[in-house]
């Protein structure tokens, strides 16, 4: 009886901890998608759902209960970016479609049913699908080449005509099915006879441009809906810094989607600020493209901004002040005229400790600036950072300081690729825009895209030739070489490949368990180990549920592990089992989740609050060792089975910790209920 009572009173104050320390904590493992729902563009009305189609993504509105619901691909959907929506009565579905023709059909219980025959087909014509037009429980799909014919009910296509031109609509009428083409006119065919012939159409008029418009009441009762999220998915550049994820679209440059809206997106707990961005009606020239934000040390409501137009204040996400060529010594790209202030090229901004802001004016008769913490502005120009007398290099960006105080960037360009090393306090600086390894072979890299520094001070770079690393021990000397990591095949061969050479490395960050997130152009998401010799996870659109395999940006918040990324197609998220190592251990940091451990939970049970490469011990209340690793930054993940691989029975475990000296440790309890 003691025995018993011992164990529900624990599974009660475990219960009790669980909700004060971190009731919200994500499993290990998951994903989530953070997706715009602004720009509305189609409406479909289910009985009483509303679907809405906005910045392509899908939400629905209940009309009975008033509730809001979005759907993703983290937790519903089966892709990600729509490009049309339609509701078939017939078979009380919705028909999702989505840019690369991949097909979902959502019933009113909201399960999904994926069709990805069209998706798949290989084809030499144009398959895109300009109009899905409803009749009965088919779908009918007008693309570049013709009608395919989807049966909604059964969750197959059931014909494909192909017409050899464009449709843009189609419609059943009198038994006759007509095809409107913008290009070739209109085409009807009887549906009693094989219209796989093409000689069974005929062409009877001339087409009528049909535009699909949303309903105005249905339009107005949208409008007053918050699905919340963000205002755009555009997530080019991501800076974790104070609890909060500061964002900007951050692609202005070499390879740029030009033209973006200048909108600074925070999440904050969950929820999204959305900074004042009419500030062209203020400035009267454009804001747009920025390419990076920072936060001042001292205050986390103070912001700044930058991009193509100059630089941007802040303040309680309120607009402040812009700096250009009429207030500051930035100066206009030397490719346009003098008093455009369009083009006030200020792609790198960084606070360095002291509250100082650092600036990169690219493209200039100028370089390297400070806006210092009593508004002041320094200049220090660098001839280094000069392609020709008036013009700095091209697309200077990535400020960061490292470990040492040095101050790092890059050139992100074609003419002059570089990643650069700048000295603040003896104004010294090093280009590095030779590239060869430590088997003295050229890398013919034609972009540097990112920096970062590793755990053992190591510099990192990403490149289209893949991951570049500069030793820390040559930083600081002549020696110029990168070293290309080599990965043993372990095949017998005493051979190696180097680390993801070829692959084109967008973006990087270091978790704190010391392992390599690398985000592709097109190859989705590589983690790589601390030691940079195994493949962690490898995560692509087809085996995971990030919402692209072009990224842009990466960024990860600390404390909890969850690791951003900016895509393509918007922002998504995935809870890794690292988070940033404490300094100390001790009952108030250290504790697990979930806690208890119900029956139905078959996931990933975590240790967190650890210091750096922690000893971990869970031993039963009798002092049995049941299992036993080290920590992975600050976090310990334990799957709940014993050294044998079974799973552990009911009761409560001790989590036994201590530093990696052994010099001390503490103890937190997990209750587990079979």
């Amino acid at each position: 009886m003691k025995r018993g009572f011992s164990i529900v009173a624990l599974l009660i104050l475990s219960l009790l901890r669980l909700s004060i320390l971190n009731g919200n904590a994500a499993e290990i493992g998951t994903w989530k998608a953070y997706m715009a729902y602004h720009d509305i563009k189609e409406i479909e009305k289910g009985g009483n759902i509303l679907y809405v189609l906005a910045s392509d993504n899908l939400y629905s509105y209940n009309t009975n209960d008033q509730s809001i619901q979005t759907y993703d691909k983290a937790n519903t959907l089966s892709d990600c970016g729509i490009s049309h929506i339609a509701w078939c009565q017939g078979a009380k579905s919705l028909v999702i479609l989505y840019s690369n023709n991949n097909i979902d059909i959502l019933d009113q219980s909201d399960n999904i049913t994926n069709l990805s025959d069209y998706y798949n087909k290989s084809m030499t014509e144009n398959k895109t699908v300009y109009s899905i037009d409803i009749n009965g429980q088919y779908a009918y799909l007008s693309t570049g080449f013709g009608i395919v014919i989807v049966n909604v009910s059964k969750a197959e296509i059931t014909n494909t005509y192909n017409l050899g031109f464009r449709v843009d609509y189609s419609y059943v009428e009198n038994n006759y099915i007509y095809a409107a083409s913008s290009t070739n006119g209109l085409y009807r065919g009887l549906m009693t006879d094989n219209l796989l012939d093409k000689s069974n159409w005929s062409r009877v008029g001339d087409y009528i441009p049909k535009t699909k418009t949303i309903d105005p009441e249905l339009l107005a009762l949208a409008q007053t809906l918050n699905p919340g999220g963000p205002k755009y998915n555009y997530f080019g550049f991501m800076r974790f810094t104070q609890g909060r994820l500061y964002t900007c679209n951050g692609v202005f440059g070499a390879a740029y989607d030009p033209c973006r809206p200048g909108t600074i997106q925070v999440l904050d707990n969950n929820e999204w600020t959305i900074y004042q961005d009419n500030i062209a009606e203020l400035t009267g020239h454009s804001y747009m493209d920025l390419s990076e934000v920072d936060v001042d040390p001292i205050d986390k409501n103070h912001v700044y901004a930058s991009g193509r137009t100059g630089l941007y204040e802040f303040k309680n996400a309120q607009f402040v002040k812009h700096y250009n060529i009429d207030n500051s010594p930035l100066l206009v790209a030397s490719s346009v005229g003098g008093g455009n202030k369009d083009y006030v090229l200020t792609q790198g901004i960084k606070f360095d400790n002291s509250s100082n802001l650092w600036c990169l004016n690219s493209y200039s008769d100028n370089n390297i600036l400070q806006l210092d913490k009593n508004n002041q502005w320094k200049s220090f120009f660098k001839s280094e950072l000069m392609i020709s007398p008036n013009t700095s290099l091209q697309n200077m960006k990535d400020i960061f300081f490292d470990s040492r105080g040095l101050m790092w960037f890059i050139n992100e360009h074609w003419n002059k690729t570089a990643l650069i090393c700048y000295q603040p306090s003896t104004e010294g600086i090093k280009l590095y825009n030779s590239f060869v390894n430590e088997d003295a072979t050229t890398i013919n890299v034609t972009f540097v895209r990112c920096i970062a520094e590793d755990k053992d001070r190591n510099i990192w770079i990403g490149t289209n030739m893949g991951p570049l690393q500069l030793p820390a021990n040559q930083i600081g000397t002549d020696n110029d070489i990168f070293n290309q990591i080599k990965v043993p095949r372990n095949d017998g061969t005493n051979l190696a490949d180097y680390l993801l050479t070829g692959v084109d490395v967008t973006c990087m960050a270091v978790d704190g368990g010391g392992r390599k997130w690398f985000g592709t152009n097109g190859l989705g998401v590589y983690l790589i180990s601390e030691d940079n010799y195994s493949e962690i996870h490898h995560f692509t659109v087809s085996n995971s549920d990030i919402i692209s395999d072009y990224i842009q940006s990466i960024a990860l918040d600390p404390q909890t592990g969850e690791v951003f990324f900016g895509t393509d197609k918007g922002l998504c998220s995935y809870m890794s089992d690292a988070t940033e190592p404490s300094e100390e251990m001790n009952k108030d940091n250290v504790y697990a989740y979930p806690n208890p451990v119900k029956p139905d939970y078959t996931g990933l049970i975590t240790v967190t609050g650890l210091s750096y490469d922690a000893d971990v011990k869970i031993v039963t209340s009798n002092g049995v060792l049941v299992a036993q690793g080290r920590s992975n930054g600050g976090m310990f993940t334990w799957d709940g089975t014993d050294l044998k691989g079974k799973r552990v029975v009911s009761g409560v475990y001790f989590v036994e910790t201590a530093t990696q000296d052994g010099s001390s440790g503490t103890v937190c309890k997990i209750a587990i209920v079979r």
